[in-house]
């Protein structure tokens, strides 16, 4: 039986270059995964970090702006806070404007005018007395003649309304048919 063996053929220097192969081989092998976990794990070449909070001076406002590559903050005044300072009351001594007639009236039987009014005082803060005048006018032809007035002071509270009848009795006991108007002639305002 014939037996083979095998020898190892070459020289020494050989079998150290392999070695020194090997050793570069698994060398690199090992660098490359090295920058393979470091890349997947995105701790190489990674940019720096740039810290971009806002001092505090720059956020201390609402309406403050902050730019971190320009470190100068920008601010615009903010007027929300301000309220200007009240204005007085405007008084106006004719207070016609304030008060408001309605259910212009007269009756037969009784031989008297009516005529309802309402007077509203604007005023938040003052109280006002109201010097009036009720008229009822000739209105066929309408020559500027009155059948009778009425006149009353009324006291109304700010913002309030008082409302009240004025009334007119004639004397005579027979008239013809007659047109008429009613008006409010006066309503002097004087504060209180």
């Amino acid at each position: 039986m014939e037996q083979r063996t095998r020898t190892r053929t070459g020289t020494a220097a050989a079998g150290t270059a392999d070695r020194v192969r090997r050793g570069i081989r698994a060398g690199l092998a090992v660098g490359v995964a090295a920058v393979t976990l470091a890349t997947v794990g995105g701790c190489a070449f990674g940019r720096p970090k740039i810290d971009v909070t806002p001092p505090s001076w720059a956020t201390a406002s609402p309406s403050a702006s902050y730019d971190p590559y320009s470190p100068t903050p920008s601010y615009t005044p903010g007027y929300d806070s301000y309220s200007p300072s009240p204005t007085q009351e405007t008084y106006d001594p004719d207070g016609r404007s304030d008060v408001r007639g309605s259910g212009c009236d007269f009756s037969a039987s009784l031989r008297q005018f009516t005529y309802t009014v309402s007077i509203t005082n604007p005023s938040t803060t003052s109280s006002y007395s109201y010097d009036m005048r009720i008229d009822w006018m000739k209105d066929r032809p309408a020559d500027g003649s009155s059948y009778g007035q009425h006149q009353r002071s009324v006291v109304v509270a700010p913002g309030a309304t008082e409302t009240y009848t004025a009334k007119y009795t004639l004397n005579q006991s027979s008239w013809q048919a007659f047109w008429y108007t009613c008006q409010i002639t006066r309503a002097s305002k004087s504060k209180m």
